[in-house]
């Protein structure tokens, strides 16, 4: 099992690149609302994670962190796709 430190960590390059290509792509193609729209997904998405991770009441934590890891790949390609759709 990863640990908890790691687990932040990857949370926050994983959705600080995100914001940062919706930042690029946004600007490129002249679409600022859309971009701060996903932005605020991203950091919605972001809270929510750390969040959990920082949830005591957890019985099963293996199972708790893996899903965690789980949900964070799956936004994080959603909001990947917004960013390619503008």
């Amino acid at each position: 099992m990863a640990s908890i430190k790691n687990l932040k960590k990857d949370i926050n390059y994983v959705l600080g690149d995100v914001i940062e290509y919706a930042l690029d792509v946004s600007a490129l193609k002249n679409a600022p609302k859309k971009g701060e729209e996903i932005i605020d997904e991203a950091i919605e998405t972001f809270d929510s994670l750390i969040s959990k991770v920082n949830d005591s009441k957890v019985e099963n934590k293996k199972a708790h962190f893996k899903s965690i890891n789980q949900e964070l790949e799956d936004k994080a390609k959603g909001l990947v796709e917004k960013i390619n759709s503008l």
